[in-house]
């Protein structure tokens, strides 16, 4: 083993968080959200993650539960942002948590031990080995690009993913990324890349599925490329 590698605990839905890991854009039309969600899944995300910042709480909660029974059926990882108590009431797959919500701990003791718990980390490497020894199922790394979603991110090197392969649970890029950007982010080390506006930012469905199916086929291509 590596020297300083981290042996982790894995709960077995975690080795699923690998490729397209779509975030949901505000759409305030449920269902219109969840044709656009079938569109990314038709795509090839491979998991997607709730996140409205902006819409009350009885909508999201209907949102998630949507969202969250459509991911079972389509076989796609399910994780909803911020809110432990959402993800627990609509049975998603799991959270992902900041540093201002509240803590892996009382994440874990509402979800209980089957759930994923992702962490952000930032641009800060010392969080991540902290974050993993209390529990987190993956990381999450960014901004790496300017992003209309977060124009204040604090920006990351991706320097970070290639260090992160000494970690033995998924990292997670995020932060302005588009088809065109994301490789290099895949080569530093990415397992997977979360994507809003390159992928959600159009209008028709057909154009959601094929933006969706592009960033996909860079982790297809590099599948390939690692085989012997």
């Amino acid at each position: 083993m590596p020297e300083g590698r981290i042996e982790a605990p894995r709960r077995p839905c975690a080795a699923r968080l690998a490729g397209l890991y779509a975030l949901t854009p505000d759409v305030s039309d449920s269902a219109l959200l969840v044709a656009k969600v079938s569109a990314a899944l038709a795509g090839g995300a491979a998991a997607i993650q709730y996140r409205n910042k902006s819409a009350p709480d009885a909508l999201r909660r209907e949102q998630a539960r949507l969202l969250a029974g459509l991911c079972a059926a389509r076989g796609a990882l399910f994780i909803v942002n911020d809110d432990v108590g959402i993800a627990q009431d609509v049975g998603a797959d799991g959270v992902h948590i900041g540093e201002d919500d509240g803590g892996i701990a009382r994440a874990r003791a509402m979800l209980g031990p089957d759930r994923l718990i992702g962490v952000s980390c930032y641009n800060e490497w010392e969080r991540a080995r902290p974050a993993i020894d209390a529990g987190a199922d993956y990381v999450a790394f960014g901004s790496f690009f300017a992003s209309a979603t977060k124009p204040d991110a604090r920006r990351a090197d991706p320097s970070l993913l290639t260090r992160a392969a000494s970690l033995t649970v998924p990292v997670v890029a995020i932060g302005g990324i588009t088809s065109a950007n994301a490789a290099m982010l895949i080569d530093a080390g990415a397992t997977a890349v979360a994507v809003i506006g390159d992928v959600f930012a159009h209008d028709d469905l057909p154009a959601i599925e094929r933006a969706a199916a592009a960033i996909a086929a860079l982790f297809a291509k590099r599948t390939v490329s690692e085989r012997p």
